[in-house]
């Protein structure tokens, strides 16, 4: 029998710092896709290549909070 091997999931927290007043529906989609509604809301994600790139398309309206 094989033993299970445990999974370490890393993690990230990402906090909304812009307006989504006057963005574009793809950067508004990314925002939304993260999970953030509010400005100033922090919402801790999976460190995934998706998530990632939801944050690098929109770098001006959401920041990685340590």
């Amino acid at each position: 029998m094989a033993a299970k091997q445990k999974k370490t999931t890393a993690t990230f927290k990402v906090k909304q710092i812009g307006s989504l007043i006057g963005c574009t529906d793809k950067q508004r989609a990314s925002v939304r896709g993260l999970g953030l509604r509010r400005m100033h809301q922090v919402v801790e994600r999976l460190d995934t290549p998706e998530n990632r790139g939801m944050v690098n398309a929109v770098p001006h309206l959401v920041a990685i909070v340590e």
